[in-house]
């Protein structure tokens, strides 16, 4: 469900996709655009939401031209996904790259993810779409969510392609097994997956909305 934060325009409640034992909690996971982009309204409303970590994704030149409005903040993680000088030409067709070179960045997010609070993370690149994309399809993947309730959250951002997840969510079964070998495999606990998935899924119940929905999804401009 979207999310009001004024002037970012891709923030969504992961809460109510359908995973193996219920659904996943509303309140726990937020999926966004920058939020360098917020105004002082959309600010406002973050730190009155229940926000306990904030884990951005972008790279060190990104942060430095563009620093978040919480970047003082105690809940404020800043960890690049991505090498800094990429060694492969991310195709446009899958993720499948993405995960192979930086198991280690990405082992690291995921740790962030499972060591938060209890309360909402909020996990943000530039767009909300690629490197958000693959942290969180990681994550529903570990909490059971359908692999098509991934596709279909990950195409609800503007100029987002389905079939770039459905090949990246094949290529992460058939090379690694599936998101829990890959992660155990970068060095992630099997207890830090655990913690992940009751955060998600806690009892198989979803708990109350706690942010301001919109009745539509806004579509942000590609960047």
């Amino acid at each position: 469900m979207v999310i009001d934060w004024p002037s970012c325009v891709n923030v969504r409640d992961l809460g109510g996709l359908p995973a193996r034992h219920g659904h996943t909690a509303d309140g726990v996971l937020i999926r966004s655009d920058d939020l360098s982009l917020l105004t002082g309204d959309g600010v406002a409303a973050v730190r009155k939401g229940g926000v306990v970590r904030i884990l951005d994704l972008r790279s060190f030149k990104e942060v430095e031209a563009q620093p978040g409005p919480f970047a003082a903040d105690s809940m404020y993680c800043h960890v690049p996904l991505l090498e800094d000088v990429l060694s492969y030409d991310p195709p446009a067709w899958t993720y499948a790259p993405m995960l192979d070179h930086n198991r280690n960045r990405i082992a690291q997010a995921f740790r962030a993810l499972a060591s938060a609070p209890e309360g909402a993370v909020v996990v943000h690149c530039r767009a909300g779409r690629d490197r958000t994309g693959g942290l969180i399809a990681l994550a529903l993947e570990i909490a059971g969510v359908r692999p098509e309730a991934i596709v279909a959250d990950y195409a609800l951002t503007a100029g987002a392609d389905p079939a770039a997840m459905r090949n990246t969510l094949d290529h992460l079964s058939d090379r690694y097994g599936g998101a829990a070998s890959y992660l155990e495999n970068a060095g992630v606990s099997a207890a830090e997956l655990a913690r992940v998935r009751r955060r998600l899924v806690p009892g198989g119940r979803s708990t109350s909305p706690r942010f301001g929905r919109s009745a539509r999804p806004a579509s942000p401009p590609a960047r």
